[in-house]
């Protein structure tokens, strides 16, 4: 059996955490190999070794039999490896050309040979499938796209063992589709695929091995074909999992959030949402979905608080808090569990018990006559980390920052829901969670949707749109193009109204 890529005994250390353990990776030429974990496992870390951007505190790397020592990436490029980073790294005012060819710029005598550049971008898209325009400007085109010129750089570079780091996080579902497609074609011309993701359905799709990490260390590398979705998250999580959602029919009242005409400006002073309208009841979990900017950020910072509205309305049970700040939406009823759980959840050098009264700290039992009582909120902090099953090293004295991502979310779900609002503004909660996390933040906001709140649900989790919503809406360029009912929907029909090709009357 050939290996192209054998990583043997790795260790890799940070300061107070080892986050490779005596890992082992053998990589067969010519197959698609995917690496799985729960967030914090040790997947990026192993790839980046490969890549060249971090060194092995232990173990070695031999690539084709050699044994080899990657100091940086440009001996990574040298050994024929490449890498998609999950941020793409491309200057948006350049074209597809000039940005592939970026530090390997072809000369005749001392001018720049843009045009021989072209022709052979133009013959390796046509190669494997990827239909890349060459002059186009990086901003004029979609992140589908962008995402293909990455590939093709570590095509024009010659590279063979291809990284792609959670290359479907911001696509659509006929884009995962698509390129998964251009995956098995590039393996087909001989290239080795490496695919870091948390996604099991994925794996199952494409993948012909799979290696689990845990906590740094090696659980496992299984064959695909014959290892079940459910094995392997056994693996990557160490316990039964549950796939499905436990929920029973939705019983919907009462109008409780109703958003009217809402306008919006983006971070660029142009309007991200434009005359935006959706009501959410009592009783039901309202899905938002849509391609990544397409103004769900927007939205949920103009309904949070976080961002002013140029015009229109938001009203709680009939109040209007179109204009009040922060303090008083909450006040007023409203729940938020944020997108960016560190920079709107949490105050990160805050301990635990501090961050479960962020809202509250100012009203009895927590303060009296402005004095804090560290005994109530230490009080109130065991019991949320208790209820919440929220696992820190030092309990109520830990420090935010410290936590994993998953029970920073755990303690955000715990302070909101604790607080008993009325209508919740749910955020991306699973973002980057393992598949055990998610089971147990799902069953909490469906918990919630049963006591009678009104819940808005955005997420670019397609499965947890379909699974979690009573009723799904859709945003396109900062507008609702259809309202559907989530027990009569698909994915399919899903991602042509998240692409802007069908409308549909909700």
């Amino acid at each position: 059996m050939a290996f192209i890529i054998e990583m043997l005994n790795i260790v890799k250390d940070f300061p107070g955490i080892r986050a490779n353990d005596d890992v082992t990776l053998q990589v067969e030429k010519g197959s698609i190999h995917a690496l799985l974990g729960e967030n914090g496992a040790g997947k990026s870390t192993l790839m980046s070794i490969l890549f060249g951007l971090y060194s092995p505190d232990g173990g070695s790397i031999r690539i084709r039999g050699e044994s080899v020592r990657i100091t940086d990436p440009n001996v990574a490029n040298e050994l024929g490896i490449g890498m998609v980073h999950q941020h793409f790294k491309l200057v948006h005012n350049f074209t597809v050309t000039e940005n592939i060819i970026l530090g390997l710029e072809p000369k005749k005598g001392p001018v720049l040979d843009i045009k021989s550049a072209a022709v052979k971008v133009a013959e390796l898209s046509k190669l494997y499938g990827l239909d890349v325009d060459p002059f186009a400007k990086i901003e004029d085109i979609s992140v589908s796209m962008q995402q293909r010129v990455e590939i093709l750089k570590m095509l024009y570079r010659d590279a063979e063992i291809l990284i792609f780091d959670e290359p479907t996080a911001v696509l659509t579902p006929q884009e995962i589709h698509e390129l998964m497609g251009i995956m098995r074609r590039l393996v087909e011309e001989g290239k080795t695929i490496l695919l870091i993701t948390h996604k099991l359905k994925e794996i199952k799709a494409v993948a012909d091995t799979c290696t689990v990490l845990r906590r740094g260390k090696l659980i496992g590398t299984v064959p695909v074909a014959e290892t079940s979705e459910a094995s392997m998250a056994e693996m990557m999580v160490g316990r039964e999992v549950s796939f499905s959602v436990d929920k029973g029919p939705a019983h919907p009242g009462e109008v409780v959030l109703e958003v009217k005409d809402l306008c919006v400006k983006n971070a660029k002073g142009l309007l991200g949402v434009k005359n935006l309208s959706l009501s959410v009841r009592e009783g039901e979990i309202l899905g938002l979905c849509g391609i990544d900017g397409n103004g769900q950020t927007e939205l949920i910072q103009a309904l949070t608080g976080l961002a002013p509205i140029e015009s229109g309305s938001v009203t709680i049970q009939g109040v209007d808090i179109t204009d009040l700040p922060v303090k008083q939406r909450l006040d007023s009823g409203l729940g938020h569990i944020p997108e960016d759980r560190h920079r709107h959840g949490l105050v990160l050098d805050f301990r635990l018990d501090e961050n479960m009264v962020i809202h509250s700290y100012g009203s009895e039992p927590f303060s009296k006559h402005g004095i804090l009582d560290y005994g109530a909120i230490r009080k109130n902090a065991e019991r949320l980390i208790d209820e919440f099953d929220v696992r820190s090293g030092r309990g109520p004295d830990t420090k935010a920052r410290s936590m994993s991502g998953g029970n920073q979310q755990k303690a955000i779900l715990a302070r909101e829901i604790d607080r008993s609002p009325i209508a919740f503004v749910i955020a991306q909660p699973t973002r980057g969670l393992d598949v055990g996390a998610i089971e147990y933040i799902h069953k909490r906001i469906v918990a919630e949707r049963d006591k009678g709140k009104a819940i808005l649900l955005a997420s670019l989790e397609l499965d947890e749109i379909l699974d979690v919503s009573d009723r799904i809406a859709v945003i396109y360029g900062g507008e609702i193009v259809g309202v559907v009912d989530a027990d009569k929907t698909d994915e399919n029909e899903l991602g042509l109204m998240m692409s802007g090709s069908v409308r549909k009357a909700g």
